[in-house]
């Protein structure tokens, strides 16, 4: 396993906060590979996310089996699954340097939509667009395991009932975690310390899951998304810094 201690003081509370918002505060996984990718490799972290994520998606699509939209899933999981085939062809060839900016960037942009006042700004957008913001959302998933803001840009206006809503969104990120896995193997993520490290995590986002379940009963849930804006805020900034960093020192 990665014995350096940042790794697991930073990795273990970014594991919590996936499984916080799994638990149905939402937006915790957007945080965690960044927030890794701090100490270690970017594709890295996010290949030590991927087996976690792919656990914890069972429980949620097993809780909502067969109550999706299933128009809308027919569109945009296999716009999510080119997305990824994007991503897998775009990583292979870029540097740590170039996925730290592309990392940082998708991280201050995920905070960017998330802050961006939306009333009035959708129309009901059709299987075009449903494709477009699926594939987008295929390839920044990939990239960081962020792919809910383009996705959401679709979904949001369809106006689905709570349960569909939910639902297709579970399915939509379930099935792309499960594809993502024969990429991350084509491009040697996967090795011994990897999949140990991801094990030893999985403990820390099943009792995040639980204290979401807890929290979103109990506590003002605008603290936990102020602690999410503000890590954002932070290791997007830090990863851009570090990415432009490392390619000037390169040239």
């Amino acid at each position: 396993m990665i014995s350096d201690p940042w790794f697991w003081a930073l990795a273990i509370p970014a594991v919590a906060l996936t499984g916080v918002g799994k638990g149905g505060l939402g937006g915790g996984a957007a945080v965690a590979t960044p927030l890794m990718a701090l100490v270690i490799p970017p594709a890295q972290a996010a290949a030590i996310m991927l087996p976690v994520l792919c656990l914890m998606d069972i429980a949620g699509v097993r809780a909502y089996l067969w109550r999706w939209d299933r128009r809308v899933v027919r569109i945009i999981v296999p716009a999510g699954l080119v997305g990824i085939l994007i991503g897998a062809a775009t990583i292979s060839f870029m540097s740590d340097d170039w996925i730290r900016i592309l990392l940082g960037g998708v991280a201050i942009g995920f905070l960017a939509w998330t802050l961006y006042p939306k009333k009035g700004f959708y129309g009901k957008p059709g299987t075009l667009a449903g494709w477009f913001w699926g594939t987008l959302s295929g390839f920044t998933g990939f990239i960081t395991h962020a792919g809910s803001p383009p996705v959401m840009v679709y979904l949001l206006p369809q106006k689905l009932d709570k349960e569909a809503f939910v639902a297709t969104s579970l399915i939509f990120f379930f099935a792309l975690n499960y594809a993502k896995i024969l990429p991350y193997l084509w491009l040697r993520l996967f090795d011994t310390r990897v999949l140990v490290t991801a094990a030893l995590l999985v403990p820390a986002g099943i009792a995040g899951i639980y204290a979401g379940l807890w929290m979103q009963r109990r506590i003002d849930v605008r603290w936990f998304y102020r602690l999410i804006y503000a890590l954002l805020l932070f290791t997007g900034t830090k990863l851009l810094y570090d990415g432009i960093t490392g390619l000037r020192s390169v040239g």
